[in-house]
């Protein structure tokens, strides 16, 4: 279970801050792991050799709003939907957590591995980052 609190504007215009929950059981994760033909890991490696953007922003939509869900009032659940993510990602606090994680390598590196029980991609995602030269 991952709890991230983020602080955004609502359409209102108001200031919020917010908290918001993530979760990959380990069938989940063994399920991402086979969509893809050389596992998830194979499929970040090459999407990131690539530096392609287009599939990387897919990738990690995909990844936050399959992850997002509500947890029961008694933590024995958590409740994950479409209409649940398809609200999330009307929100400002979607937008600014993709943001985030598309343009810095290690956020999204401490977030998947803070939805899941097991470290998928902080080692590609973390060389990465190391391998790209600052502006």
């Amino acid at each position: 279970m991952y709890k991230l609190n983020i602080a955004y504007q609502d359409f209102n215009g108001n200031n919020r801050n917010d908290s918001f929950f993530f979760n990959y059981t380990e069938a989940e994760v063994v399920e991402l792991d086979f969509q893809e033909k050389d596992g998830l890991e194979g499929y970040i490696n090459r999407i990131i050799k690539a530096e392609d953007g287009k599939s990387i922003i897919k990738f990690i939509k995909e990844i936050i709003l399959k992850a997002y869900g509500e947890k029961t009032a008694d933590g024995r659940g958590f409740v994950k939907s479409k209409e649940l993510s398809d609200s999330f990602a009307s929100t400002n606090a979607f937008s600014k957590l993709l943001l985030s994680l598309a343009t810095d390598a290690k956020a999204a590196a401490d977030f998947i591995n803070g939805c899941t029980s097991k470290s998928l991609v902080v080692k590609d995602l973390e060389e990465y980052e190391n391998d790209t030269p600052e502006a």
